[in-house]
């Protein structure tokens, strides 16, 4: 097995396009890293990663993962591809509620380039609001002593800084998508997480050097590591395939349809969009009770802070009604039985029509319970191992369900340009099959 791995690694490199591909995807990742480091003009930056530490809460924690750490250094890349991501999903959002916007995405290609053109607008409407708010709170936060010099300049300044920053980083993702491998936005956002993962790794051993944490805790956390990786890698694959059979037609002297196939339905549809809107909307009250001293603003936000019992029970409802809202926005049954029905096909036993929408839905509503309950499993369990194991870095959740989805779907498609070229993949027997595919 392990033969196998290191020649379909080396194969990869036999391969000119692919290389070239790679080492692009890699040179773009550097410069986002490196970008990732220099500091925002007009900000005294020691003092106020200090003071994000000490008063940030669960929130700035939370989006600081998807930043790599810029955020809290309040570089110039500090809003990230966040900005971009929101805008996505507004966008989705208004698809299914605005007419023209649906005729517009099923326009093909003209109408993807439109919908990628308001993406674009829309992520620098985002990245200037939260700019502008950054610069007026950091004036307003401890008397104005992280900002050198107070005033429109230094908000202006720090918009543009921000919104530039975020805009390159949008470019750089499309760069990436269309000219090396695997998808760009998810390529820079699996770059921030993966950067902080030696400086957690080692923590931890120091951590065990001095005693604070057992041989035992350690192989323990190491096996359940491996064992939420394979459950992830396993159910992110994993599909509910609905068979379809097309009635042949007759047309002229050819004859037209009867093959079989089938509707892949994937157990997470949803992907990793419920557990960042739970976070997000639980966390934003625990991070402003952290500004204040009124006591009942301070108790609140220690009942919704993470580890808690109200935060916990929030957090796994929140991500399962996300679980089937975005779903319901992705997927629509009647249309699925609608365009079933156009083209001659019927599911085996079920009536076109009415029929076979209902049991796409009864189907996909199964489907999305057990994978809303996988997913509410893995983001819990890091909650588990934090403040109840006191394991020192944040292990498993949105952050792992990122790093192994973009992995399996970068695999994904340098497993197919090895195949397209007959070179062996990376596995012996099937494709290997990513998120998307």
């Amino acid at each position: 097995m392990f033969e196998r791995l290191l020649t379909s690694f080396q194969n990869i490199f036999k391969i000119p396009e692919l290389r070239i591909r790679i080492l692009f995807t890699l040179g773009m990742l550097i410069v986002y890293r490196v970008g990732a480091h220099i500091p925002t003009p007009g900000i005294n930056n020691d003092e106020l990663a200090k003071f994000l530490v000490e008063k940030g809460g669960s929130l700035l924690g939370f989006l600081d993962i998807f930043s790599g750490g810029a955020l809290s250094r309040l570089t110039i890349f500090a809003l990230g591809i966040m900005p971009y991501i929101s805008a996505s999903i507004i966008l989705q959002l208004l698809t299914v509620v605005i007419p023209q916007l649906s005729k517009l995405a099923k326009e093909g290609e003209r109408g993807r380039k439109k919908i990628i053109q308001y993406t674009r607008f829309g992520t620098v409407g985002i990245a200037m609001i939260q700019g502008f708010g950054i610069a007026i709170g950091l004036e307003g936060m401890n008397q104005g002593a992280f900002v050198l010099n107070p005033g429109w300049g230094f908000r202006l300044m720090t918009v543009i800084t921000l919104t530039a920053g975020t805009g390159f980083l949008m470019w750089l993702g499309e760069q990436i998508t269309e000219r090396g491998i695997g998808n760009g936005i998810s390529l820079i956002i699996f770059a921030g997480i993966v950067a902080r993962l030696p400086s957690a790794v080692a923590q931890t051993f120091d951590l065990y050097k001095v005693g604070q944490l057992s041989l035992m805790l350690l192989v323990a956390l190491a096996v359940i590591m491996l064992a939420v990786v394979a459950a992830i890698v396993f159910l992110e694959s994993g599909r509910r395939k609905i068979p379809v059979q097309y009635a042949k037609r007759v047309i002229g002297r050819r004859v037209y349809g009867g093959q079989s196939t089938h509707i892949p339905l994937k157990i997470n549809t949803a992907g990793v969009i419920p557990p960042i809107f739970a976070s997000s909307i639980i966390a934003f009250p625990a991070t402003i009770a952290g500004f204040f001293e009124t006591p009942w603003i301070k108790s609140l936000g220690t009942q919704l802070a993470p580890g808690s019992l109200l935060y916990t029970v929030l957090y796994v409802g929140l991500i399962i009604f996300f679980c089937f809202f975005y779903t319901a926005v992705v997927l629509n049954p009647v249309d699925m039985a609608d365009n079933m029905k156009k083209y001659g096909g019927f599911i085996p036993g079920i009536r076109p029509g009415q029929r076979t929408s209902d049991y796409i839905y009864k189907v996909l509503t199964r489907i999305t319970f057990a994978g809303s309950i996988y997913l509410a499993t893995v983001c819990v369990i890091p909650e588990f191992l934090i403040y109840k194991l006191n394991v020192p870095f944040y292990f498993g959740g949105t952050s792992l369900l990122i790093v192994i989805g973009v992995g399996l779907d970068t695999a994904q498609q340098i497993e197919s340009h090895m195949l397209m070229r007959n070179y062996e993949g990376f596995l012996a027997k099937g494709r290997l099959r990513g998120r998307s595919g």
